[in-house]
């Protein structure tokens, strides 16, 4: 029988309902932030897609290798350089027990990329991660024909991160519906989210299996699942350490040696496909100078951050693809730690006593933009550190086109397929939704464009390198590292294996 946790019971009881029963395999994942929605194509967070990805399933997957496997397709076809096509896996049933057909794959698409395809003149923002889609069409009954408007190489890679859902539940209860009820075909399906506080799934007896290609292709091996938000790193640490919960993603670096003496919790890591900065208001009186900028990136030092406060756990960045990125530049200049070379740049700039500057970030970051905000202000740039929820500095930082109102802020930005196209083009070109420099340089705009279509391999890799280059040189981000993933698990958890996509992927994990 497992030990259940008092603060877990005293959170269900707060929310007026019956404590679950108690079994050996409920499995807790202690989290650190809450979905920002349950419906697939309504938002662009990898937190709330790994909370949702356990309850739906994609066309394709990857495994925990990142290797592009068929899910909810039994194979694909690249039939031309603009057309794909999908056999669509047979016996596949949703939640409510209805069957899954070619109709609810094109549909999923159809509401992902068209204009107003979420009703209510409502689109997707997950539209542009299916580029140049123009077309689907139903073949016969389990083949579905995919059109691009140009060609994109991308496309077998972005689509692990759709998840195909039903079109009669859709129909039923609308797009504010999807936002709190779920209906997948995924290993687990809802039992109740309880905002702020935990989302409780239970296994689905009648799943599939899932892809072949990721074994054991069967039902889920616990009877529950529970995502506990927990945005605090130490209270997270106390939790796994506790026997409370059994994974916790965010393990901070300072606490790995912390878990690893424990008798009862350890550490796992994946290389991430994560790059973190540091987002300079260009749009504002202070950072709308270079000089400024530049006085940013001299003040801090890259390498004591990573050795004292990652334990070593990152690789330095000079532009915002991760070093294993395709097209990524080798050979961008750093700018090296100098607070007396800030401190010139400052006054240069018109600043001799220096600035007085607010960096925003969450919860889950705040050690390490507190390090990062000490280290500026020795360097004349004082810096004061404002935790935010999630949902609220994307609204403020992340508003497609808005107008900053910020100054600085502390962030990262996923990128799993290791393509360019999924985190130089939102967070660099004008007015794109992840644009939270409020950048705009109509070059790199036309080598991010062009690169996007570019079936060259090489001419395609060599438009990167030049556009890194000029954001180098034009230094909207402070470009500063990319991490490993690092997790806390229980001694009791087998069969479960992280992955660089940040998915917590919980089909085959299993509780001694």
């Amino acid at each position: 029988m497992r030990r259940t946790s008092r603060l877990l019971v005293a959170s269900l009881l707060a929310f007026g309902a019956a404590v679950p029963a108690a079994t050996a395999s409920e499995l807790v994942v202690g989290f650190t932030r809450d979905a920002d929605t349950l419906d697939p194509a309504n938002h662009r967070k990898r937190e709330t897609e790994t909370i949702i990805r356990n309850m739906y399933d994609g066309i394709l997957t990857r495994d925990s290798d990142m290797n592009i496997l068929p899910e909810l397709a039994v194979s694909y076809t690249q039939v031309s350089p603009t057309v794909y096509e999908f056999k669509i896996r047979d016996g596949v049933t949703f939640h409510d027990g209805s069957a899954m057909t070619a109709e609810d794959v094109k549909f999923t698409l159809e509401r992902l990329t068209a204009e107003g395809g979420m009703g209510d003149g409502q689109t997707s923002p997950r539209k542009s991660l299916l580029g140049p889609l123009s077309g689907v069409e139903v073949v016969d009954g389990s083949t579905v024909r995919v059109t691009l408007s140009e060609p994109w190489p991308l496309l077998p890679a972005m689509l692990p991160f759709q998840e195909v859902v039903s079109k009669a539940f859709v129909e039923k209860v609308g797009t504010e519906g999807m936002a709190t009820q779920a209906n997948g075909t995924g290993p687990f399906k809802l039992v109740e989210w309880r905002k702020g506080d935990s989302i409780i799934m239970e296994r689905f007896d009648g799943y599939y299996g899932g892809a072949p290609g990721i074994e054991p292709a069967d039902k889920a091996c616990v009877d529950r699942v529970i995502f506990k938000i927990i945005p605090e790193s130490a209270s997270r640490v106390a939790a796994l350490l506790s026997g409370d919960v059994h994974i916790i993603n965010e393990l901070p670096p300072f606490s790995v040696e912390q878990v690893k003496n424990s008798p009862n919790a350890d550490v796992v890591t994946v290389n991430g496909t994560r790059s973190f900065f540091i987002a300079l208001n260009t749009q504002g009186e202070i950072f709308d100078d270079l000089r400024v900028r530049q006085a940013v990136a001299h003040a801090i030092d890259k390498n004591l951050i990573i050795d004292k406060i990652l334990g070593g756990n990152a690789e330095s960045i000079a532009g915002i693809l991760s070093p294993d990125a395709f097209g990524k530049n080798d050979n961008l200049p750093e700018y090296a730690y100098d607070p007396d070379k800030a401190r010139a740049l400052l006054a240069e700039a018109g600043y001799p006593d220096g600035i007085e500057v607010t960096m925003d970030t969450e919860g889950a970051f705040k050690d390490t933009a507190e390090a990062i905000a000490s280290l500026l202000t020795r360097a004349g740039i004082k810096t004061q550190v404002t935790v935010g929820e999630g949902a609220l500095l994307s609204q403020k930082w992340r508003t497609k086109g808005g107008e900053k109102t910020g100054d600085m802020f502390f962030t990262s930005w996923g990128n799993g397929s290791l393509d360019p196209e999924g985190i130089f083009v939102p967070t660099h070109v004008t007015a794109a939704r992840g644009n939270s420099a409020g950048y705009s340089n109509p070059e790199i705009d036309k080598l991010l464009t062009e690169a996007a279509t570019e079936v060259d391999r090489e001419k395609r890799a060599a438009m990167y390198q030049q556009a890194e280059a000029i954001a180098n040189a034009d230094l909207p981000y402070v470009y500063l590292w990319v991490p490993q993933d690092i997790y806390g698990v229980s001694k009791r958890l087998s069969g479960w294996t992280p992955s660089a996509d940040s998915r917590i992927n919980l089909h085959d994990a299993c509780l001694k």
